[in-house]
C-alpha cells in the first residue's frame, strides 16, 4: 500500500495525460461540468426568464426544486451503482438531465421552467455523485489523485465560463438557447457512456435493501411545504405550511434514527452540538441557509437597483465559487493541527460576508458586491476540507463514511430551505410589486436582513467543532 502512495505522488500530468486516458477523463469532466456550470448559467438567466414569462414569484423554487433533485439523486446513486454497475445509471442521469433542459428551453411559463429545474438536479445529482465512482472505476489507481485534481480544477474553471454562456445566450440570442446548449451536450454524453463506458462498478449489496424513499419524500415535503407558504403569503396561512414543513422534517430525523445503519443517511444524533457530528452538520445547515440569498435572488435584485448587464450578474454570483476555488488550493496542504484555526478563519469570513451583502446589494458600488461573494466563497474554500477532517477524525469510526455523505446532503438540503425561506421573505417585503429602485433597495435590505439570524446560529455549531475537546457521537445499536 506504502509503495502504491508512493507511485501515485510521482505520477506526472505528462504520463496521466496519455491517449488511453484522455477519452475516460473527458468522459468525467463533462459529467462534472453538466452540474457545476448548470447553476451559474441560470442564475445568470434568471432575470431574463422571470421577464420573458413572468413566474417573480416562483424564484426561489428555482433552486429549491433543483437542490431536491440532487438530493434525491445523490441518496439513490450509491444503491444504483452498487446493483447495476454504473454505465445504465449515469446513463440514464445523462437523459434526465437532457429532458429537464429540452423541457426548460421550451417552457412557456415558470411552473414549466421549474419542473425542468427539478430533472436537472436529479440528473445532475447522479452524475456528479457517479462521476466520483467512474473515476475509481476508469482508472488505475496511481491515476486517482491526478484524475481528482483534473476534476476539481474544472470544477473551477465552470465558475469563470458559466456566467460568460449564460450572458452570451441572453446578450445575443435568448436563453431558451442556453438551456438547449446544454440538453445537446446532455444527450452527448448519454450516447458516450451507452456505447464506449465499462459496466464495472456492481457489488454484492443485498437486493432487499430498500432505498429510503419515505425518508426522502419527508425531506421534499419540508421543503416544498416552506416554498408553497411563499407564494401567497397570508398569516395564518403560511404559518400552517411553515409549521408544517418543520414537522415532515423533525419526522424525517426520527425515522432516520430508526432505520439500519446500511441504510441511514445521517449520523446519529445529527444536530446534537455537544457532538462533533452534530456541531458540524448544525453549522453547514445554518451556514447554507444564511448564505442562498445571493444565488437564488441576487441576480433580479442587482439588475432591478444597479441595472447591471446578464453577464455581469453572473460574474458577481460566480465569485462566489472563484474565491472558493482559490483558497481550497492555497490551503490544500495545512497540517492536521492546523484545522480548528482554519475552520474558525473560513466560517468567520462566511459570516463576515452576510452583513456585507445586507450593506453591498442594497447601496453598491458592484465591485463590492463581488468582493463579499469573493469573501463568503472564499470562506467555504478555506474551511471545507478541514470540517470534513476534523469532524471524521473526531467522530467513531464507523460514523465516518455517514458523516461525509451527510454534509452534503443537509448543504443541498439547507440551500433548498433557505431559498424557500427567502422566497417568504421577499415576498412579504413586496418583491413583486417592485417597480422603482427605492422599491427594489427595501427589498434587498430585508431579504438580506433574514440572512442574520441563520448565520447567528451557525456560531453554536462552530463552536462544538473547533473546542479543544469535543465529544463522539455515540454509535447507534446495529439493531
Amino acid at each position: 500500500m506504502e509503495k502504491e502512495l508512493n507511485q501515485n505522488e510521482h505520477v506526472s500530468w505528462a504520463e496521466f495525460l496519455g491517449a488511453i486516458h484522455v477519452p475516460s477523463l473527458l468522459l468525467v469532466c463533462l459529467a462534472v461540468w453538466l452540474h457545476a456550470a448548470d447553476s451559474l448559467v441560470v442564475s445568470t438567466m434568471l432575470p431574463s426568464i422571470v421577464a420573458d414569462i413572468g413566474g417573480a414569484a416562483l424564484v426561489g423554487w428555482s433552486v429549491a426544486l433543483y437542490e431536491i433533485g440532487s438530493i434525491i439523486a445523490g441518496a439513490a446513486s450509491a444503491l444504483l451503482v452498487m446493483r447495476h454497475g454504473f454505465r445504465a445509471p449515469m446513463g440514464l442521469a445523462a437523459l434526465i438531465f437532457g429532458a429537464g433542459c429540452l423541457l426548460s428551453a421550451v417552457s412557456p411559463s415558470m411552473p414549466v421552467v421549474l419542473t425542468g429545474r427539478l430533472l436537472q438536479g436529479i440528473g445532475g445529482g447522479g452524475l456528479v455523485a457517479m462521476g466520483f465512482v467512474a473515476v475509481s472505476v476508469l482508472f488505475p489507481p496511481r491515476y486517482t489523485a491526478r484524475a481528482l485534481a483534473a476534476v476539481s480544477a474544472l470544477w473551477g474553471m465552470s465558475a469563470f465560463t458559466g456566467p460568460l454562456i449564460g450572458g452570451l445566450f441572453v446578450e445575443f440570442a435568448t436563453w431558451r438557447w442556453g438551456f438547449a446548449f446544454f440538453a445537446a451536450q446532455a444527450l452527448v454524453l448519454a450516447l458516450w457512456i451507452f456505447l464506449r463506458a465499462p459496466q464495472d462498478g456492481q457489488s454484492d449489496i443485498p437486493a432487499t435493501e430498500r432505498f429510503p424513499a419515505i425518508r426522502l419524500s419527508l425531506l421534499m415535503a419540508s421543503v416544498l411545504l416552506v416554498a408553497i407558504a411563499g407564494i401567497d403569503v397570508q398569516p395564518l396561512q403560511t404559518s400552517l405550511l411553515v409549521g408544517a414543513g418543520l414537522t415532515a422534517f423533525a419526522l424525517f430525523l426520527w425515522q432516520d434514527s430508526r432505520a439500519t445503519p446500511a441504510t441511514r443517511l445521517l449520523p446519529s444524533a445529527p444536530f446534537d452540538p455537544r457532538t462533533a457530528a452534530g456541531a458540524t452538520l448544525s453549522m453547514i445547515l445554518a451556514l447554507s441557509l444564511a448564505t442562498i440569498a445571493i444565488t437564488a435572488f441576487g441576480p433580479l435584485l442587482i439588475t432591478a437597483i444597479h441595472g447591471a448587464s446578464a453577464l455581469t450578474v453572473g460574474y458577481i454570483v460566480a465569485c462566489s465559487s472563484i474565491g472558493w476555488t482559490i483558497t481550497a488550493i492555497l490551503v490544500s496542504s495545512a497540517p492536521e493541527r492546523r484545522d480548528p484555526q482554519l475552520i474558525t478563519l473560513g466560517i468567520a469570513l462566511v459570516l463576515l460576508s452576510i452583513p456585507g451583502f445586507l450593506y453591498a446589494v442594497p447601496h453598491g458600488p458592484l465591485w463590492l458586491i463581488a468582493l463579499c461573494a469573493l469573501v463568503e466563497g472564499g470562506g467555504f474554500g478555506i474551511a471545507w476540507t478541514f470540517i470534513l477532517r476534523r469532524t471524521t477524525a473526531l467522530a467513531p469510526a464507523d460514523e465516518a463514511q455517514r458523516i461525509a455523505g451527510a454534509l452534503p446532503t443537509i448543504q443541498r438540503f439547507g440551500y433548498a430551505l433557505g431559498a424557500a425561506y427567502i422566497g417568504i421573505v421577499a415576498n412579504t417585503a413586496g418583491f413583486l410589486d417592485m417597480s422603482t429602485t427605492s422599491d427594489a433597495r427595501h427589498v434587498a435590505y430585508l431579504v438580506f436582513l433574514a440572512c442574520v439570524p441563520p448565520g447567528l446560529l451557525a456560531i453554536p455549531g462552530l463552536w462544538g467543532l473547533v473546542r479543544p475537546q469535543a465529544r463522539p457521537a455515540p454509535s447507534l445499536p446495529l439493531s
